[in-house]
């Protein structure tokens, strides 16, 4: 089943000359798909998984998730979107380093105005099924990489979205955290028919990718 339609997808940044960061993208997601999407820096990966996500809106083109155009949306009716259906994980990660990993899993369902009884049982529900009990009341700086890495899908996932864009997610990861990131992402995107698009340029990860989507200059020259 289809979840994502992109069609025609450009985004051009203008610095004195113009730079076209995604030049002509057009692609399909299918629910429980996990999908890499493979390229070198600069190749447009993480201007089309925000302009995928509602975070940046499109020079041209149209994006729709579950067949409803998420392009000409307010920004309103966006923000909501987002939360509902869609999780981030940003390569910076973007943990709250004075909020426990509890808290910062709780972020998004406080956002979404879950009651706390039910925020309790979801949040707790995440950390048994990543194995990352033991984090919840640690704080970021307290953290290994592959840890915070693991509160980071966590969040992302929390909420049960459609689907999860992520960032570079392995990029500061050794290999066995790296394989163990991936791997857990691959179960979820099984277990519960999250779909997963992962841009990235790590073996580690399109190599167990059940998809990849190869980007250069701003176009997807395979499939």
């Amino acid at each position: 089943m289809e979840i994502l339609r992109a069609e025609g997808i450009k985004k051009y940044f203008t610095d004195g000359a113009v730079v076209k960061a995604v030049d002509g993208v057009s692609l399909s997601l299918k629910r429980g798909e996990f999908v890499a999407l493979v390229g070198p820096s600069g190749s447009g990966k993480t201007t089309l998984l925000n302009v995928l996500g509602g975070i940046e809106r499109p020079t041209e083109g149209k994006v729709f998730l579950e067949g409803k155009e998420i392009t000409s949306m307010g920004e309103g009716e966006l923000a909501r979107l987002r939360l509902k259906k869609l999780g981030f994980v940003f390569q910076a990660l973007n943990l709250i380093p004075v909020l426990t990993a509890y808290e910062n899993v709780e972020l998004p369902l406080i956002f979404l105005g879950v009651g706390k009884r039910r925020r309790r049982e979801m949040v707790s529900k995440v950390f048994r099924e990543l194995g990352i009990e033991e984090l919840s009341s640690r704080i970021p700086p307290k953290m290994s990489g592959g840890q915070q890495q693991r509160v980071a899908v966590a969040r992302a996932i929390v909420h049960e979205p459609l689907l999860v864009l992520a960032d570079e997610p392995t990029a500061n990861l050794d290999s066995e955290n790296a394989i163990s990131i991936v791997e857990m992402m691959r179960r979820l995107s099984r277990e519960k028919e999250i779909t997963f698009l992962v841009a990235t340029h790590d073996p580690r990860v399109y190599e167990r990718a059940g998809r990849v989507l190869r980007i250069l200059d701003g176009r997807i020259v395979e499939d």
